[in-house]
């Protein structure tokens, strides 16, 4: 049996300096020094006899075995968190320390309705909120720095358990008195392929968006370039195209002060599946089921 095992804040140091590809960078990120973060690397390194993590002026590179040692951390981590998170479990539901990552396309038009409320209502949940990508978040989930993600389906998740919160139904958003403004529903056919702005790449909404309009040639001739929605909306409203919008965005008002409007889109699948998502076989299911009621009750 080997004398030494790794410490979880070891672990945590090298995974977080892999993540970030940068001593400075991942000493932030654990909210140590750089000289610490690097010494407790140097001393793994030093009591398993290997080297880990190549070290140069400009470039962190590591090893083939550094990169199969953080691919164990990983897991070792996670069942830490797990461990964490039973013993938690076994206490008052939905209360201490609870991290979800938001996608942007949902943070700032459904949470201010419903963080009010589960402040009131779960006083004693300590919710940490991190906006991220859909690709990101669930890396988060999976690699333990998330416990829950609140994101728009269909997305790839990996093997996780769900609850679906609502569906948000997709607008298409155009400036005033368009001529071709149709007086009820949009049909896809109708969308000029030259004019369709949509967010850059990363942002699941893209795809949602080009799937709703089920024209593969929108994917070569749109164009990715939004940030946000809100950067969207504003190009919208100076007559450099069009785009489409979530009904969560639309009802938070997003086209205040703008002259543009928003027809529904005419398409089998012209709504997004807004779900919370966990860990499979995690601890805090119940918890999180609870979570997803209250999302629900605050949507309703």
């Amino acid at each position: 049996m080997s004398t030494y095992l790794p410490t979880i804040k070891q672990l945590q140091y090298l995974v977080t300096l892999q993540e970030h590809g940068h001593f400075g960078r991942a000493a932030e990120a654990c909210f140590v020094s750089q000289s610490t973060l690097s010494a407790g690397i140097r001393e793994l390194e030093s009591l398993l006899g290997v080297t880990l993590v190549e070290r140069s002026r400009r470039v962190v590179r590591f090893t083939p075995l550094g990169n199969a040692v953080v691919a164990k951390a990983h897991r070792l981590l996670r069942e830490a968190e797990e461990l964490s998170d039973l013993v938690q479990s076994a206490g008052k539901p939905l209360s201490g320390e609870l991290r979800m990552s938001v996608i942007p396309t949902i943070a700032p038009f459904m949470l201010p309705r419903i963080l009010p409320r589960l402040r009131k209502d779960r006083p004693q949940l300590k919710l940490f909120l991190r906006e991220e990508i859909s690709q990101h978040a669930v890396e988060s989930l999976h690699h333990g720095r998330a416990d829950c993600v609140l994101l728009a389906l269909p997305f790839a998740t990996g093997d996780v358990e769900k609850e679906t919160i609502l569906q948000d139904e997709l607008f298409i958003a155009f400036p005033k008195d368009d001529p071709r403004d149709p007086p009820d529903r949009v049909p896809p056919a109708m969308i000029d392929e030259g004019r369709l702005l949509l967010l850059e790449d990363g942002h699941c909404l893209k795809e949602h968006a080009l799937a709703a309009c089920n024209r593969p040639e929108l994917r070569g001739s749109a164009t990715m370039i939004g940030t946000s929605l809100h950067t969207l909306v504003q190009m919208v409203d100076n007559g450099l195209g069009l785009t489409m919008l979530p009904k969560m965005a639309i009802d938070a008002g997003i086209l205040s002060g703008t002259d543009v409007v928003a027809r529904p889109l005419k398409s089998a699948h012209s709504s997004r599946e807004i779900a919370l998502i966990w860990r499979k076989n995690s601890p805090r299911e119940e918890e999180f089921r609870m979570l997803a009621n209250e999302l629900r009750a605050g949507n309703s």
